[in-house]
């Protein structure tokens, strides 16, 4: 870990965001931060306890919170109250908010602290140190933190966070899509074996092309098209502007209840 990554890491609710948190900070580490967790949900932090050396379970949330020097709240929007209120949190703490759909405002009001509240938006990715973390607002210790998960995006305001919050609702679609055309191949006739590898395997090919930033996405995809060929022939018969508004549509509706 770089010298200015923080040293005690605690994190209150270990679903996926909390462990993928968690492999990013100690895989493959020279010197991983103290990282203390949760208890709820015994099976995944005993599991990472006994994975990770610095790694340790603690008895209770404000346990987390008087071992920690940043506290990252990832519990589920609708359990906050529970797994929050009451905690005593010092002004020299600094707290990630990584729960979707909670404001900072909503936040404070929780834990009445006069600590630095920062939102965060990690992606799974983070495990690998290959996510992009969008933070508000942004703070010298947080975004630190999530540079070395893979990189930060400090954002000017709420609104701008919320535009990139609504984006991350995109990711199951995503997969889906390539489940359906998984399933379309299978019932073409080809085992299910193949026709899955094959897909993953055309798709991290894209993915892989996304890493060459000199080329705009439009770009990208005009480049992986020739003229009546089978790429054009998809898009412009399934992906339509009546498509696309629709997208669009679905994005604004998410956007205004975030």
């Amino acid at each position: 870990m770089e010298e200015d990554i923080v040293k005690r890491i605690g994190i209150i609710g270990v679903g996926e965001i909390g462990r993928a948190i968690v492999a990013g900070l100690c895989d493959g580490a020279d010197r991983s931060p103290e990282v203390f967790l949760s208890p709820r949900g015994a099976g995944t932090v005993a599991e990472l306890s006994e994975r990770y050396e610095s790694v340790r379970v603690c008895a209770g949330n404000q346990e987390v919170v008087d071992r920690s020097e940043v506290m990252i709240i990832a519990v589920r929007r609708p359990d906050r109250h529970e797994a929050l209120s009451g905690l005593r949190v010092d002004a020299d703490k600094v707290v990630v908010n990584v729960m979707a759909g909670v404001g900072n405002d909503d936040l404070r009001q929780i834990l009445a602290t006069d600590a630095p509240l920062v939102r965060a938006i990690p992606l799974p990715a983070v495990r690998e140190r290959r996510s992009v973390t969008v933070t508000y607002p942004s703070h010298p210790v947080v975004d630190s933190l999530f540079e070395h998960l893979g990189g930060v995006l400090p954002v000017a305001d709420e609104a701008a966070f919320n535009v990139f919050s609504a984006l991350t609702g995109t990711l199951t679609t995503h997969y889906s899509y390539l489940a359906t055309l998984t399933s379309w191949t299978i019932d073409h006739g080809i085992d299910f074996d193949d026709a899955d590898r094959y897909v993953r395997g055309l798709f991290q090919g894209v993915g892989r092309s996304l890493s060459d930033e000199t080329r705009s996405l439009h770009q990208l995809a005009a480049d992986h098209e020739t003229p009546n060929g089978n790429n054009e022939r998809i898009r412009t018969t399934w992906f339509t502007p009546a498509n696309a508004e629709a997208l669009h549509k679905a994005l604004d509706d998410l956007l205004a209840d975030l």
